[in-house]
């Protein structure tokens, strides 16, 4: 067997259940999985050959093994069946039963010739006593076992010990076979003297300047709040002692760890220390599973007042309508809105509001640093759009997450809830802030402010639905701001302005030349259409005004097609279409203004889908649908119309569809090479929408339509949308941000600590997360497994950084000791055992000696030597080392020889005897081998 194949090769096991007189029993065959050789081959042939676990029994490759079921430490095997009772309760406890039990087990492997051994567990199942037997051809093995509470005195030393084994194996011989021993002593070090566990729980009393107990907002805590590590377990081992060697008796003993020629170490972590940053996490999912609504939580009163002023939000409708003496603005909605808060204030009271007042501005301040300025700022919307995020594929984690951009107000929003769940006033604190962000939501939409931290555009379908909302609220604000300016500033009609995006529609390309003038002319023009379509008017609401109509002609077009609707002066242009012209008049085709279709976000998008979807597939249905599904496309042609003077709809698809416009050449009359176009097949299928639309379209300016997007409807929605959202679905909401911030900040600390297992799980977690977090409502449990897995992270890079403090990786002056510390630092981490190079005397070892005297001296209250003076001579060494170390934690002995019996004749066979004595229970466990042929 190689040396250590026990930790790293793979076990096995197969389980089935038999009865045996009325007893239900579970059969379970342990093995480790080898690679068969062909030497192994070649030892089953050779006729009396003992069987292989005989032959482990003297095998020195695999003691003490760090990780193994115990029958495999006690007796060395590879492989075994165990019989136990099936139900964990029962036992097998009369001697009667057990001797029954083991005859009937040597009858059946006597009866199948089977060589693996066969072990029967007794007494109750804590006390992990096994007997059994193996039988192989003319040889047999009996596994015997001594359990105690109280160790008898002369068992406590190897000579006593010896003295057993001799007395059991009863070998006729004289003089003995030397015995070869293998002796481990374990010492524990539970006391770090000089090591005090650095981190405090954050104060949550200090607040200064935007910081809780040095915790800044949207900032997550991190590390434990207890050593993560307990206990240092020390193994010094001698593999290969002889007996007579050694003395090791009740008066003295030769067994010293300094000197022991193996040293491996374990360290015993703390069962679940408390980590900050999974207690944030786990906390803040508590809250989703909580009930009440913001009301319940922050009482009822909020707006009750007594009196006949009533300042009800839900009345402010009724009494605008309602005739009244006032001046008409002063009931606007946003004044019910305004007083009820002020109401909301009084009433609750300064002491009973949940969230102190300091806290609570610091955190808005936090969330919108542009209200610290007297105007809060226009332009831009993003927060850091100068200096992009360092690691992109970090700041992309939200498509994945379905979170939010971690610059964005969603994101802080998320960290700031966890941090007042966690710090000031749990749910009643978030219920608190929520209802304040509300009003501030309200109070900028109705003063036109932009929401900081939002990136420009329509709602972003990738992160999620709380903030596509924002998003669609700043859309209105930016659509309701323009509309209000332009009131202001009604400029001139004929303004040229740019048009957004290309200049070709539905993302179809012009050719490079068109593009070029396109740029060009953007480079020069005005303001971009979004401030100027508004800002001409108002959008008329309904076209019922026929006169002005057929003052421009349009009752006349209708009659006499585009011939008279060239008439018309044309209106809402935007630039030259390049070098193409109208079809039938030659004149140049001008792209219009035309109207940004409306931004969605993907609850609407999906109560879109599914109207559309009942709609049937009867020709009504099909009919509303195109209708439904055509108001931007009949937008464009009203405005394409009104800018194109007598064109017709194969102008239109030449820009708005190029790809439906095929073109040919063909030969003329006269023989010359003409190009012809006409419409691809899809637009000349009978009453298909396009030329339905087409024929039912306008020649009306973007400017006069009617509003695709109504801001005023869908930023009421949105706020009313966020008004009666409860914590709990608040945080089902943000979990996604909050688990996307927690990977980044346990990527973060990874970064700083480089170990290379925490690395890999951290890109199970992610992948998990991205799995999970991508289904609208993910279940409870497998959110549970991704906090627990991030939890794990948590744990292992602070017991990194509690082992790295301990071995004083960072003081070390030389580059060699630093680097074989820093590694012997992660095998700790990541393996059981691990083995200290140079035992007593490599560069670990002589700390773990250090810490181990200053644990001695503090226990003792001696004060701490010198360093140099403890680096002695070895005479010296040997006389303080008894109070270097304390007693040994437990002791293990292996006793092995090969000796004939029952008579001197009988074959050599192996016997062994492993003995375990501990604080509270002192082990025996014999494997005695007789030869049953010559006896």
């Amino acid at each position: 067997m190689g040396k250590g194949t026990f930790t790293s090769g793979t076990w096995e096991e197969k389980s089935d259940e038999i009865s045996f007189a009325d007893f239900k029993f579970s059969v379970t065959h342990h093995y480790l999985v080898q690679e068969s050789t062909d030497k192994e081959g070649k030892d089953e042939l050779l006729e009396d050959a003992i069987p292989q676990s005989m032959q482990d029994l003297l095998c020195m490759n695999n003691d003490f093994p760090p990780r193994a079921h115990c029958l495999v430490r006690w007796y060395g095997l590879r492989e075994f069946v165990v019989i136990a009772p099936a139900a964990h309760s029962d036992a097998v406890l009369s001697e009667s039963k057990c001797n029954l039990l083991l005859s009937s087990v040597s009858i059946a492997l006597g009866n199948t010739g089977c060589q693996v051994p066969l072990f029967v567990q007794i007494h109750h199942k804590w006390r992990r006593m096994y007997v059994g037997e193996c039988q192989g051809p003319g040889v047999r093995t009996d596994f015997e076992m001594v359990h105690l509470r109280k160790v008898p005195n002369q068992y406590t030393h190897l000579s006593g010990l010896l003295d057993i084994f001799k007395s059991k194996i009863g070998c006729p011989l004289t003089p003995l076979p030397p015995v070869s021993i293998a002796i481990r002593f374990t010492y524990v070090l539970q006391d770090w003297q000089q090591y005090f566990w650095p981190q405090q729980p954050p104060d949550i009393d200090a607040l200064v300047g935007g910081e809780v107990g040095g915790l800044e907002f949207g900032k997550l805590p991190f590390g434990a709040c207890e050593d993560p590590i307990s206990e240092l377990h020390l193994a010094t081992t001698w593999p290969h002692l002889t007996e007579g060697i050694i003395v090791d008796n009740d008066v003295y003993s030769d067994l010293d760890p300094i000197q022991a020629p193996h040293w491996s170490v374990r360290v015993r972590k703390a069962d679940n220390p408390q980590c900050l940053l999974g207690d944030f996490v786990t906390e803040f999912f508590k809250i989703c599973r909580r009930k009440e609504s913001t009301d319940e939580i922050l009482g009822r009163s909020t707006f009750e007042e007594e009196g006949r002023e009533i300042a009800d939000i839900t009345h402010a409708l009724s009494k605008l309508t309602e005739p009244a003496p006032v001046p008409i603005h002063k009931l606007s909605v946003s004044n019910m809105v305004h007083s009820a808060k002020k109401k909301i204030r009084k009433h609750r009271g300064i002491e009973e509001s949940p969230l102190n007042s300091d806290v609570l501005n610091t955190i808005l301040l936090f969330l919108f640093p542009d209200a610290a300025s007297e105007k809060p700022l226009d332009g831009t919307t993003s927060t850091d759009s100068n200096n992009p995020p360092s690691e992109i594929e970090d700041y992309t984690l939200y498509n994945q997450f379905k979170s939010a951009p971690s610059d964005s107000l969603t994101y802080k929003l998320a960290l700031c809830l966890c941090m007042i769940n966690f710090y000031h006033g749990g749910l009643k604190g978030v219920a608190h802030l929520w209802q304040e962000f509300v009003l501030e939501m309200r109070f900028r939409w109705e003063n036109n402010f932009l929401i900081p931290g939002l990136a420009s555009g329509p709602p972003d379908l990738r992160c999620c639905l709380l903030h596509q909302k924002l998003q669609m609220l700043n859309c209105c604000v930016e659509r309701k701001k323009a509309r209000d300016e332009g009131k202001k500033t009604s400029t001139s009609d004929n303004v040229i302005n740019t048009y957004p995006g290309d200049a070709g529609k539905a993302g179809n390309h012009l050719g490079p030349d068109n593009l070029k003038d396109t740029d060009k002319e953007k480079g020069e023009v005005g303001k971009s259409w979004d401030s100027w379509s508004d800002s001409e008017e108002e959008f008329f609401e309904c076209l019922s005004d026929t006169e002005e109509l057929k003052g421009n002609g349009q009752e006349s077009g209708k009659k006499g097609g585009p011939k008279e609707m060239a008439n018309l002066k044309p209106e809402g242009r935007l630039l030259q279409h390049g070098k193409l012209t109208l079809l039938h008049n030659g004149e140049p085709l001008y792209i219009p203004v035309t109207q940004e279709p409306a931004p969605m976000t993907e609850d609407l998008l999906e109560e879109q889908s599914e109207v559309l979807a009942k709609l049937g597939t009867s020709a009504e249905g099909a009919h509303l649908r195109a209708r439904m599904q055509s108001a931007c496309l009949l937008s464009d042609m009203e405005s394409f119309k009104a800018a194109n003077p007598g064109c017709f709809l194969e102008d239109f698809v030449r820009w708005y569809s190029p790809r439906d416009y095929i073109e040919e050449e063909v030969i003329d009359e006269k023989g010359n090479v003409v190009l012809r176009g006409e419409l691809s097949a899809r637009m000349k299928i009978p009453s298909n929408m396009w030329v339905e639309a087409w024929e039912t379209a306008k020649p009306i300016p973007a400017r006069r339509q009617r509003r695709l997007f109504d801001d005023t409807r869908e930023a009421e929605k949105v706020l009313h949308y966020l008004a009666i959202q409860k914590p709990a679905d608040l945080a089902r909401h943000l979990l996604p941000c909050v688990i996307h911030a927690a990977v980044l900040k346990i990527k973060e600390e990874e970064s700083l600590e480089n170990i290379s297992s925490v690395k890999k799980i951290i890109k199970q977690i992610i992948s998990h997360s991205s799995k999970v977090l991508h289904f609208p409502n993910p279940e409870d449990k497998k959110l549970e497994e991704i906090i627990h897995q991030i939890i794990n992270v948590e744990a292992t890079i602070a017991r990194a950084r509690s082992l790295k403090a301990k071995f004083g990786t960072e003081k070390c002056e030389q580059e060699e000791e630093k680097e074989d510390l820093e590694r012997f630092v992660s095998c700790l981490l990541e393996q059981p055992e691990v083995l200290v190079t140079g035992a007593g005397r490599g560069h670990a070892g002589r700390i773990i000696h250090k810490l181990f005297v200053n644990a001695q001296r503090a226990a003792a209250m001696a004060p701490p030597e010198e360093e140099v003076k403890r680096m002695g001579s070895p005479e010296e060494r040997r006389q303080n080392s008894l109070s270097d170390f304390p007693p040994p934690a437990g002791r293990e002995l292996i006793l092995r020889t090969s000796v004939p019996r029952p008579a001197p004749y009988s074959k050599a066979l192996p016997q062994r005897m492993y003995s375990v004595l501990t604080k509270e229970d002192f082990r025996l466990a014999g494997a005695f081998s007789s030869d049953t042929s010559f006896f």
